[in-house]
């Protein structure tokens, strides 16, 4: 009988790791230095090496572990193969499946690791007791991850949930990251925020309080919260781009929940108003119903949902 599982979080800097009971309750949890030089060889024998040593440390069996689930910065096709993934300096495809399970005998799942954080906030946090689930993560980008009927979305070649390269203008002529302009990453992100706070600052003589210092999507909030009216329109800029994307997603997918999670999201629920009142203004009037949530696990939903995915 299976009692427990890993769950693996692969990150730039460092991986996060947990031990999970089969009934989701994290019973230990630790971090490993992502080792991404000389194109992340070393990444995938650390992470054997770490679970290997917390076998030995709690003395498992291994008939009892359910196996390894894991998300990385990338595309994962259905198969476990991992298209590309930059921030890890894997520039062709890697089986990480095959390799994992090569290094540790254990069945292993790989996932994008915005769709793993996903399927965790569906789990455990704020989309708790829903199936179907979209969450967008705000941070120095915009992640995604789509949860229909209690499983990611992954698409074709792994690329599905990728709600942050929706094209939302036409007016950019900076491209985004992903080589495209006008993406939504480039308006509704930490960064995207500071664009749009910089570029009302240039155009609007008004005073504000985000004349007072260094300007950033926290200042901006907080701003907000002080009722500046110059931060309100930038806000409200960002919900309508925000917001018009979700409603675009919805129509497709009929969520039961939207999470909005990131460091952007520590703003609070004042971040909701902006996003729900354009998502109501546009979406398709039978998915109007969706419940809008603040993610609750934080940098841990990515262990949650790799922990899932090998779970019923």
């Amino acid at each position: 009988m299976k009692k427990y599982c890993f769950g693996i979080d692969v990150g730039g800097t460092t991986v996060k790791c947990g031990l999970f009971d089969v009934n989701g309750e994290v019973l230990d949890k630790w971090e490993i230095v992502t080792r991404s030089e000389n194109n992340g060889v070393q990444i995938l024998p650390d992470i054997a090496e770490t679970i290997a040593a917390k076998i030995s440390e709690r003395g498992l069996n291994k008939e009892e572990i359910a196996g390894i689930g894991i998300g990385v910065p990338g595309p994962v096709t259905e198969e476990g193969d991992v298209q590309k993934a930059v921030n890890l300096h894997w520039d062709t495809i890697i089986p990480l499946k095959k390799q994992m399970e090569e290094l540790t005998g254990l069945p292993v799942m790989g996932g994008n690791d915005a769709n793993v954080a996903a399927l965790g906030e569906m789990w455990r946090g704020g989309g708790r007791g829903s199936k179907n689930v979209v969450m967008v993560t705000l941070g120095t980008g915009v992640g995604g991850g789509i949860i229909q009927d209690g499983k990611i979305v992954n698409g074709a070649n792994g690329a599905g949930g990728e709600i942050g390269h929706i094209h939302v203008t036409d007016s950019l002529t900076k491209p985004c990251n992903c080589g495209n302009t006008g993406c939504l990453e480039q308006l509704a992100s930490a960064t995207g925020i500071t664009f749009l706070a910089n570029r009302k600052l240039a155009e609007d003589q008004r005073d504000s309080l985000l004349r007072n210092g260094e300007v950033s999507a926290k200042t901006v909030f907080d701003a907000v919260k002080e009722g500046d009216a110059l931060a309100l329109e930038v806000a409200e800029e960002f919900g309508r781009y925000l917001g018009v994307a979700l409603a675009t997603v919805a129509c497709v997918t009929n969520p039961e929940v939207i999470v909005i999670g990131g460091g952007v999201s520590k703003a609070g629920p004042i971040l909701l108003t902006f996003i729900e009142k354009y998502y109501q203004k546009y979406t398709f009037h039978a998915c109007r119903g969706a419940r809008f949530a603040l993610a609750e696990l934080g940098n841990d939903a990515g262990i949650y949902g790799a922990a899932k995915m090998l779970l019923p």
